[in-house]
């Protein structure tokens, strides 16, 4: 009878397997001769998503995503939550309100704990903030607990004179920027002059003559809202630095939160409010979102990667500002606790005093197998050559991964070709594992509105998209296994590439990431299904 059970046993496997998911017998996107960058400018409709586009159909370097969904029609998948770890989700937005995770054993609005986690009415998702918007930067913090004669102190302080000082010129020169702009609309008789306009004036003061030049040039290529744009966002950038990020009289943590940072057996503060006190305080967090989740193919804003088959998660941790160690650890585990299978953290920082609170967290995330995706980081720097301490990290600053459940992600452009690497992307042959679409990403952001924003901020979410797709259709793969399969799917690209902008800084692009690779979905789920049938990494 035992033997007889088990010859059963192994032909009922047998029988279930063969009528499983077809195997895929598609063959994986590979560059085998070189491909000819785009020469035509691209267009509105493709920009809004070129992420999803293809890098041989298209000659845009995107993830295949409208690709694979071809090549998954009719397949059966799980749905996977996704852990969104940043400032806020608007989860009013009507892209993103269909597609939120929710925390079935609680009844919202009762200020109860009824599942007994520790966090009242978490309905979809906890935010570890409160009503906290703004934050010291964390070198400002270390300087405010006073000299302790160590060396962190003494960079700490080197880097909050320099950036003070940076702070109080540049809000200067944007201040001035805009009050000759009011001076030009009045000399013009025009709110909105062009680049001809600025020229026909005639000046008398050298330094308003010098900005007008400067401006006609800028506005040659921009129209005046984008540019004028971005010089508000830039006074509003300092003017916050100089009163929140860099103030040391100022203290979020104590007045508004009452929360000590440096006490860990205190952990269920903040609140339920995932959007976070004000909407557009939301806007990254609800960027990153809709780039992961936002809906597909509605003519509305963008389309989301992994939208029919994810449900987001929000924790609400980085506020504008540098994010506290312990929030960021709580906030990881709080979403490993509540059943995230993907945790997306599209934020970093250079100075980490409680990092091994982090580290055992991501530890915590890869032993309950959750895949952690995190950004590189935007300052242009090589990881590995400067010996950053950029946090958080799977290394701990070695060199050596000491977990392998997490994927940091760089920053692509659509332009195929030595300027692919985007300027502002930070990279790194040990550092950093893996390159996505980071520039002029189109998606959701508060108030049920959509914009461009880029960074390795939507880079790091368009991983994590194709990281829950994959997670979606082969739930028994494992974290670790996922992320090896994104980097060696990836399309690897045999060419020199500019870094940080600079046209004399070049690298083989092989030199600047762990898998010389760009991530690509439909070599990811074509891998992804080998393995599942046996095949090794």
């Amino acid at each position: 009878m035992k033997f007889k059970s088990i010859f059963l046993s192994a032909a009922l496997a047998l029988f279930l397997a063969s009528c499983g998911a077809k195997k895929i017998t598609a063959e994986p996107l590979a560059i085998t001769t070189p491909v000819t960058a785009k020469k035509a400018k691209i267009t509105e409709t493709d920009e809004k998503r070129w992420s999803h586009l293809d890098l041989f159909k298209d000659t845009i370097p995107g993830m295949s995503v409208d690709r694979v969904y071809e090549l998954l029609k009719g397949r059966k998948a799980t749905k996977v939550i996704v852990g969104v770890v940043d400032s806020g989700v608007d989860i009013e937005h009507p892209e993103l309100k269909d597609v939120l995770w929710t925390n079935k054993k609680e009844i919202a609005g009762n200020g109860i704990d009824d599942d007994k986690n520790g966090y009242i009415d978490d309905i979809h998702g906890w935010n570890f903030l409160g009503d906290i918007e703004h934050e010291n930067m964390e070198f400002v913090r270390i300087i405010k607990k006073g000299d302790d004669g160590s060396e962190t102190y003494k960079r700490a302080l080197a880097e909050y004179d320099d950036e003070i000082k940076q702070a109080q010129v540049n809000k200067q020169r944007m201040e001035f920027i805009l009050k000759a702009d009011k001076t030009f609309r009045e000399k013009t008789g025009k709110n909105v002059y062009t680049a001809e306009d600025l020229k026909a004036l005639k000046l008398d003061d050298p330094q308003l003559g010098m900005v007008r030049d400067n401006l006609a040039r800028y506005l040659s290529q921009v129209p005046y809202e984008e540019l004028f744009g971005q010089v508000k966002e830039g006074f509003e950038h300092y003017d916050s630095e100089l009163k929140y990020h860099l103030n040391k009289d100022y203290n979020a943590r104590k007045d508004i939160l009452k929360d000590n940072a440096d006490d860990w057996n205190s952990k269920t503060y903040g609140n339920a409010n995932v959007i976070g006190p004000e909407k557009e305080g939301a806007k990254h967090g609800t960027h990153v979102a809709g780039i992961i989740a936002q809906a597909r193919h509605n003519n509305v804003g963008g389309d989301g990667v992994a939208t029919p088959y994810v449900e987001v998660m929000a924790v609400r941790a980085v506020p504008d500002g540098d994010e506290y160690d312990k929030d960021v650890a709580l906030a990881i585990r709080y979403a490993v606790d509540n059943g995230a299978k993907v945790i997306n953290g599209s934020f970093g920082k250079y100075y980490s005093p409680h990092s091994q609170w982090v580290y055992d967290a991501l530890k915590y995330a890869g032993e309950k197998d959750v895949l952690v995706v995190f950004a590189a980081g935007n300052e242009g720097i090589d990881l590995d050559a400067d010996k950053s301490e950029r946090y958080p990290n799977d290394d701990k600053n070695t060199l050596e991964e000491y977990t392998d459940n997490v994927l940091t992600i760089g920053a692509l452009t659509h332009d195929y070709g030595d300027g692919l690497v985007a300027d502002f992307s930070n990279y790194g042959k040990t550092k950093v594992d893996v390159f996505s679409p980071g520039v002029r990403i189109y998606a959701t952001v508060p108030n049920d509105k959509f914009e461009y924003l880029q960074g390795t901020s939507m880079a790091s979410p368009n991983a994590a998209g194709v990281a829950a797709l994959v997670r979606a259709f082969y739930p028994k793969l494992k974290a670790a296994q996922v992320k090896q399969i994104i980097m060696k799917s990836g399309i690897a690209i045999p060419q020199e590439v500019m870094l940080g902008g600079d046209e004399n800084a070049t690298r083989q692009f092989k030199d600047v990431c762990r898998s010389g690779k760009i991530v690509n979905a439909y070599n990811a789920i074509i891998l992804a299904d080998k393995v599942s049938r046996g095949e090794k990494l």
